[in-house]
């Protein structure tokens, strides 16, 4: 186990940066700080997984794997969301989650 360091500082940490997450996820209106806060969900997931990994079953890496597949699909999600909000720019010079629904018409 890791010294000083229990289970529940890495809940702590992992819960505070999720429930960020969605706040922001849910105020912010920039399309950029919504993926960012996508991204703080998501390693918030990460540290969940890796945390009960290490402590449950600590020789054992079905934690790393699935932290893994997590970082890898946050990767390709910020690739396609960075693709639309350029092309958003491009076509409305504004990356505001409201002019977005402007695109319909």
């Amino acid at each position: 186990m890791i010294e000083g360091i229990s289970i529940y500082h890495f809940l702590v940490v992992s819960t505070i940066m999720f429930f960020l997450g969605i706040a922001g996820f849910i105020i912010r209106q920039n399309l950029i700080t919504i993926l960012l806060s996508i991204e703080l969900i998501l390693n918030a997931v990460v540290i969940n997984f890796l945390a009960f990994n290490k402590f449950l079953y600590p020789n054992e890496l079905q934690g790393h794997f699935f932290g893994l597949f997590i970082v890898g699909i946050a990767a390709a999600e910020a690739a396609v969301a960075i693709a639309l909000i350029i092309n958003v720019y491009r076509r409305l010079k504004s990356i505001d989650s409201d002019k977005v629904n402007e695109m319909k018409y």
